[in-house]
């Protein structure tokens, strides 16, 4: 049994092939861009490739993410709650607790011991706390988004970034430039004002160990760090954090065919 998982999100498109017994046997990672349809056949492209197999060698699809209806060789489209608790704990089987943070939304659910969501809170009303936030910030920055992390560990002073709307934030921040806040230290700054927001959702969904994190926005230390300091638990995160939702669909798709 062969079974595919597309997650198609705001930013990024992530595609995990699947075998038999959960093997995962290739992924794939792509920009989404302007067409998220197109995204998502160039991910399964590629991903077959990686694979060794064709289109029409995969028994079953299972397509999430907000462009899941956009998938048109998928059997099935579920919810991106759904995939990424079942995705984590796959990962981290002792998971209870998933906090996701994506492109354009930030959620925390929490989850049974067989990976299925009991409750969550979820941000999606603004980019507040997100990748695209992040995004932004880098730019006003004038450093790369995947140096955020490494350089807010460098930060010797704490300070607070007040406003949580992207574009108010972004005003700040070129503010603080202005006054000669070292880049570090405004980093760190706006990554503890991820970590709470992060905290107001799990708040609401009350926190259990342990915990896990997935999304592209995992892969920035600084955050991880701002995030585990605030909940005062450390955070599991996999490898590659970015394929837990698709890993979710790919093994629903998977246990649908048992």
């Amino acid at each position: 049994m062969i079974t595919a998982g597309v997650d198609v999100g705001a930013l990024s498109t992530e595609v995990v092939i699947m075998g038999d017994g959960g093997r995962l046997l290739a992924s794939s990672i792509l920009p989404t861009g302007a067409n998220s349809e197109r995204a998502a056949e160039r991910a399964m492209r590629e991903a077959l490739t990686q694979a060794g197999l064709r289109l029409e060698n995969l028994d079953r699809i299972v397509a999430t993410g907000y462009g899941r209806v956009r998938v048109p060789f998928a059997h099935q489209q579920v919810t991106e709650i759904t995939c990424h608790a079942r995705g984590a704990v796959y990962f981290f089987p002792r998971t209870r607790t998933v906090i996701d943070v994506g492109g354009q939304d930030s959620k925390v659910i929490r989850v049974s011991p067989r990976g299925k969501p009991v409750d969550f809170a979820m941000n999606d009303k603004c980019a507040a706390g997100t990748g695209r936030f992040l995004e932004v910030m880098a730019r006003a920055l004038e450093v790369d988004l995947e140096s955020l992390g490494e350089l807010s560990a460098q930060s010797r002073n704490e300070i607070t970034i007040s406003s949580m709307c992207t574009v108010f934030a972004e005003s700040e921040v070129v503010s603080l430039i202005a006054q000669g806040t070292p880049k570090e230290d405004i980093i760190r700054g706006l990554h503890n004002s991820i970590a709470d927001r992060i905290l107001t959702l799990a708040h609401r969904v009350g926190v259990e160990r342990e915990v896990s994190m997935s999304g592209g926005v995992a892969k920035n230390r600084g955050v991880v760090r701002a995030i585990s300091e605030k909940l005062g638990l450390p955070l599991n995160v996999p490898r590659e954090p970015q394929i837990v939702g698709a890993l979710g669909a790919a093994l629903l798709a998977l246990e649908a065919e048992d």
